[in-house]
């Protein structure tokens, strides 16, 4: 059996490597887009939107609709980049913590 030091420190030094993996994907940023770059929009590592962009094409009246798929078309593309992002980047870190492939962790 280890000694309970050494288990103590390997836990202090993992908690160390799961705080900075949180606050690198908390500071990551994705852009998604649709409509082949007319509507891109930007999330945060924790999901917030930062920044929203729709070419002036778009805005023409009674074309609502497309334009609503559009956004919820690039937000989902953007969803999708984030989540890819933060699971490989939590890769190397829960190998060493024995998690089950696609456990997400707590944050």
């Amino acid at each position: 059996m280890k000694d309970i030091s050494q288990i103590m420190r390997q836990a202090q030094a993992m908690q160390a490597k799961i705080t900075e993996a949180q606050k690198k994907l908390e500071a990551m940023e994705v852009e998604g887009s649709a409509g082949g770059g007319l509507v891109r929009l930007r999330l945060s590592g924790k999901n917030a939107l930062l920044g929203l962009s729709l070419d002036p094409s778009l805005m023409v009246a009674g074309e609502q609709e497309i334009l609503e798929d559009l956004v919820k078309a690039a937000h989902d593309d953007a969803r999708r980049k984030l989540e890819d992002a933060q699971q490989e980047e939590m890769k190397g870190l829960s190998g060493g913590l024995g998690i089950l492939p696609g456990f997400k962790m707590p944050f």
